[in-house]
């Protein structure tokens, strides 16, 4: 009797156990495909766009879908199409690159002021304590507006921009992890063996932290979009003929009534790659152990 308990309560943990992972695995590899469908749409599309991203005049404005123009044309007859396929590029790499930087700028800053401490971790996280402080948005419309108009929409800058807003958020998550890093035994060791700080880090508590960089670049890399597209439909970012697909929004928003198929192609593209990155993060961070639930930004 006491056997047949004991089946009857392993087994549903088990069958619950094997669902969740199965759940989770799904939520990975459906990231990875979106994740992938864009990236080879980016690297090929060149090759089968039906049209130039600039070529205007090819039907009258707000067009209506045809066979020649799948998802119509915009306020200069352009081939919506085209200039979603083409965008793709300019919003990925973006992203992508801008969240990269952040990593490799806050994961050894995160580690450095984690495990040494002093005055200098104290004089930085209260600096990033303002930092966070001021909305995202208005920060990013700061630092474009500092910048001046020599570097207003230039790739450059919007990679800037996302940098300086993921960083001090990024630096705290990874310092966090250092400050409990520091005190486990492999590190006590390694420290009463005599390596220098510099070696702790890298050789101790760098490969500790690797999953949580990992799930950091997915979930901040998964938001990047919203911020570029953000910057671009309000005239910050991206500028014309520039497919980005937040400044396509923002150009043919006066036709959405005419022609919805218009906004709602670049709008569409930039919400499943958000969805696609989001998934990624979010099945990264849960076989990890990791939560995404921090906010979005």
């Amino acid at each position: 009797m006491s056997k047949s308990r004991s089946a009857l309560v392993v087994s549903p943990s088990i069958h619950e156990r094997a669902t969740t992972r199965q759940r989770l695995l799904s939520s990975l590899w459906v990231g990875v495909a979106i994740l992938l469908l864009f990236l080879v749409g980016a690297l090929t599309g060149p090759f089968w766009a039906p049209y130039s991203p600039t070529l205007t005049g090819l039907n009258p404005p707000f067009s209506h879908p045809t066979p020649q123009h799948l998802f119509g044309t915009d306020l200069l007859g352009r081939d919506v199409l085209s200039r979603v396929v083409y965008g793709a590029r300019v919003d990925l790499a973006l992203a992508l690159i801008s969240t990269l930087f952040s990593v490799l700028i806050a994961g050894p800053l995160g580690l450095f002021c984690g495990y040494v401490g002093g005055w200098f971790d104290e004089a930085l996280m209260r600096i990033f304590d303002v930092l966070i402080s001021i909305p995202v948005l208005i920060f990013a419309l700061l630092i474009i507006t500092a910048a001046g108009p020599e570097l207003g929409g230039s790739g450059l800058l919007l990679v800037g921009v996302v940098v300086l807003v993921y960083v001090p958020r990024m630096t705290r998550v990874i310092r966090a992890s250092a400050l409990d890093l520091a005190t486990r035994d492999f590190v006590i060791v390694a420290r009463a063996r005599g390596e220098s700080i510099w070696s702790i880090i890298v050789r101790e508590l760098a490969p500790n932290v690797s999953g949580i960089l990992l799930v950091e670049f997915g979930v901040r890399a998964g938001y990047a979009p919203i911020l570029i597209g953000s910057l671009g439909f309000l005239g910050f970012g991206a500028k014309p003929p520039s497919p980005e697909w937040g400044l396509m929004i923002s150009e043919n928003r006066i036709g959405f009534a005419a022609a919805p198929e218009v906004v709602l192609a670049p709008a569409c593209a930039l919400a499943l790659l958000v969805i696609g990155l989001n998934s990624l993060a979010d099945g990264l961070a849960r076989i990890l152990g990791r939560n995404t639930s921090r906010g979005p930004l």
